[in-house]
């Protein structure tokens, strides 16, 4: 076994691996704990064996193929379908709380629209250099964002998800965090998270900065440590940087398409590019504060010009190498999601081929995936775990 790759498996799980074995704790970035974690069973963050198995499933806002994102409905089904990791993206109100929508503009997500008392609420705002038009989080108190009800982001795709329009309220993350700390008592084993801050560069310039807020909560709720059962992730490494010297819980940086800059590497006027960040110096920049990727799976297998899967790339390999984690998003079951060798039929909001899609991504020897469809990707993901031929007999 490489460096790279013990370091990899230290993040992931080697508990799951080898079968009993205590793991040593995290070691990559500057800003890690050390000493080594003891095997305390479902203990929230203050040392533990690791409890991951490998390639393990992240529901994507929750289960949010089957549910309205970002609601404590869409993570309940997600941890009931059995995903390994539940997202949450994090945005503040006007007032400072952190509350998990997907993006701060919430037109989309919420019933404002319905609300006339907000209606002279909406407005253009540019947000990381692009114009959006709607309501934005931080324009409400937490009370008011409270009186909103969530609906289904893509309704045209997912017709059957407008069924729980209002059935839930936009969620904060301290609420998430107890929900999570109940479900780790009642199912006698850690719910694992993965929390992302959503524009901190943006909020930062208006005073709502993320990470601070971000590392209280994680401190309150065990959830800090290197050991905690949570990833941090973020588009812009700056906001990972932050974290680091706040919290020493695992943290992931997220990569958009080749050519696209982070929008702090734009405020900062920093030349390079998410292809800069994939090539092995990249790479070894990144493990310097970080302890996994989060790639867009196109950096991994790109699509030709017909939507085709072609040749992988070399970013598995040299991620490991770096002792680095993947943590590709993101897989969904829908004809129009998936690459075109893997569509059935014309309609495109029909299921295609998606065990056929998954086995691809996970044969690439990827550590996690983002899915909206946890139980589809569990099923694909179990083939790839070595205990497959005790759970599939």
């Amino acid at each position: 076994m490489t460096q790279g790759e013990a370091a990899r498996r230290t993040v992931l799980g080697a508990a799951v691996l080898a079968a009993g074995t205590t793991v040593a704790g995290l070691s990559a970035g500057p800003a890690a704990a050390t000493g080594t974690a003891t095997a305390t069973g479902t203990d929230r963050g203050d040392g533990g064996r690791r409890d991951l198995p490998v390639p393990a499933v992240i529901g994507h806002r929750g289960a949010s193929g089957y549910r309205p994102e970002h609601t404590l409905g869409s993570y309940q089904l997600a941890l009931d379908l059995g995903a390994d990791i539940v997202e949450q993206d994090l945005v503040p109100t006007r007032d400072g709380h952190l509350v998990c929508r997907h993006e701060n503009e919430i037109g989309s997500t919420t019933d404002v629209a319905d609300h006339r008392e907000f209606a002279s609420r909406r407005t253009t705002k540019s947000v990381d250099g692009t114009p959006v038009t709607g309501w934005f989080t931080e324009d409400f108190t937490l009370a008011e964002l409270k009186t909103l009800r969530a609906e289904e982001r893509i309704p045209a795709v997912r017709g059957r998800n407008t069924l729980y329009d209002g059935r839930w309220a936009v969620p904060t993350f301290e609420e998430v965090l107890r929900w999570a700390d109940r479900e780790g008592e009642r199912r006698g084993k850690r719910v694992w998270l993965h929390v992302e801050t959503k524009h901190p560069s943006y909020f930062r310039a208006l005073g709502l900065g993320l990470e601070e807020p971000l590392a209280r909560l994680l401190r309150r709720h065990g959830r800090a440590g290197r050991d905690a059962a949570l990833f941090l992730q973020s588009f812009e490494p700056s906001s990972i940087q932050r974290l680091s010297r706040l919290v020493s819980a695992p943290r992931v940086v997220l990569l958009s398409g080749a050519g696209t800059r982070p929008w702090d590497f734009e405020l900062a006027k920093d030349p390079r590019t998410v292809a800069d960040l994939v090539t092995p110096g990249g790479l070894k920049w990144i493990a310097g504060f970080a302890q996994g990727i989060g790639p867009t799976l196109d950096l991994i297998l790109p699509r030709d010009a017909d939507g085709r899967l072609g040749a992988p790339t070399t970013l598995v390999r040299d991620a490991h190498a770096r002792g680095l984690v993947l943590h590709p998003y993101t897989a969904r079951n829908e004809n129009t999601f998936l690459p075109a060798e893997y569509r059935k039929g014309t309609d495109p909001t029909a299921y295609g081929d998606a065990f056929g899609a998954l086995r691809t991504y996970f044969a690439q020897g990827i550590d996690a995936l983002f899915t909206d469809h946890p139980d589809t990707a569990l099923l694909a993901a179990r083939d790839f775990r070595p205990d497959r031929a005790a759970v599939n007999g």
